[in-house]
């Protein structure tokens, strides 16, 4: 108590002090004219209502007063007491924890997700699409996974390289994608400290364990689709193996060419063997045609064989016919007949004469 009481007068003195001292608005302390017409300007620690003397103490008196409230537990702020004196916090406190236990323990789970549920940060159990409700937190933990979303993974990213050894000791500069979505959430989150990358890095060495089966034309041929495949079952078995909780939906090779620096070069040894096997296409069809050709005169020999067992002296005749119809047909010819006989009017030989130019000559007299 009497320290309090000391420590208001030394207060108490200090303040007096102040306000005694002379300032801009001047000495307020002569006949304590704190606002009058004193000659100067009036204290703004003085009476507010230009009162007559004693201004200035009063002023002082509330300043000091309002010290007094702010060190001394007088002036309380905060929120007002319940009726019969009681505090609100404990119904506040109440109320924060309702609404603490509602949010963190209904949860939604919509129809292409899965919630993944954490007891005391270990694995509890896997929700369903559906309202739920779990223990609030820090107790239970919701994790939502989108089981439907296809995901993508691009090898390699932007416009870098990645060079591949193929079975035949060539390079082959190689670009494709990774379609993936999520198959047990539990697994996806737990197994694997880093499932993307990991996905990653499998189809990088499931990718180079597929072409090393392939020669390099036929890696950026013909054979890309089996590629594709070859690879997107090696990499879910990898990851099955792994316990990765996801599923491959496809491999899509979209760049297959040989590096840059000997693309050039490359393209002219691909264009002429696309000049080779052109002629290689032409001369096997040749052979084709006169294979067929020479099939068709031997059956058609087969079957003058034939005939000619049944009757040999018809067929020779008939032969015999027919192959001077085919020589004479293509020759100039006089048919001279017996006698009695009107000769043989060749049209042929007159038509020639007909056609050659007529030469004029003309006789000296």
């Amino acid at each position: 108590m009497n320290e309090n009481i000391n420590g208001d007068a030394r207060r108490k003195s200090i303040l007096g002090s102040i306000l005694n001292m002379a300032g801009p608005w001047g000495n307020d302390g002569d006949g304590g004219n704190g606002g009058g017409s004193g000659g100067g300007p009036r204290n703004p620690w003085g009476n507010p209502s230009g009162g007559p003397s004693g201004g200035g103490r009063k002023g002082a008196a509330s300043l000091e007063e309002l010290f007094k409230k702010g060190t001394g537990g007088g002036f309380k702020g905060g929120i007002p007491k319940r009726p019969g004196g009681r505090s609100w916090w404990p119904l506040m406190a109440i109320g924060f924890i309702i609404l603490w236990v509602l949010l963190t323990s209904i949860h939604r789970v919509s129809p292409q997700e899965r919630g993944v549920v954490t007891f005391l940060g270990s694995y509890s159990r896997t929700l369903q699409p559906g309202l739920h409700f779990s223990l609030p937190t820090p107790l239970e933990q919701v994790v939502k996974l989108d089981v439907e979303d296809i995901r993508t993974i691009d090898i390699p990213e932007g416009e870098a390289e990645k060079l591949i050894l193929t079975g035949d000791q060539n390079i082959v500069d190689l670009a494709y994608s990774v379609r993936w979505n999520i198959k047990a959430p539990e697994l996806f989150l737990f197994q694997i400290a880093e499932p993307e990358e990991t996905i990653k890095e499998v189809a990088e060495a499931a990718m180079r364990a597929v072409v090393a089966n392939f020669t390099l034309d036929d890696t950026i041929g013909s054979e890309r689709t089996e590629i594709e495949q070859q690879v997107e079952q090696n990499m879910q078995q990898l990851l099955d193996g792994y316990g990765a909780g996801v599923v491959i939906r496809g491999i899509a090779i979209k760049k297959a060419d040989p590096p840059a620096a000997v693309n050039d070069a490359f393209k002219e040894v691909s264009a002429a063997q696309q000049t080779a096997q052109t002629y290689l296409n032409e001369a096997r069809a040749y052979a084709q045609q006169l294979t067929a050709q020479a099939q068709g005169e031997s059956a058609a020999f087969d079957k003058v064989y034939e005939e000619y067992r049944l009757a040999p002296t018809v067929t020779r005749q008939r032969m015999y016919y027919e192959t001077m119809e085919r020589v004479l047909s293509k020759v100039d010819k006089t048919v001279v007949e017996a006698r009695g006989v009107t000769p043989y009017l060749a049209l042929p030989e007159l038509k020639k004469r007909a056609q050659q130019p007529a030469i004029t000559t003309v006789e000296g007299k």
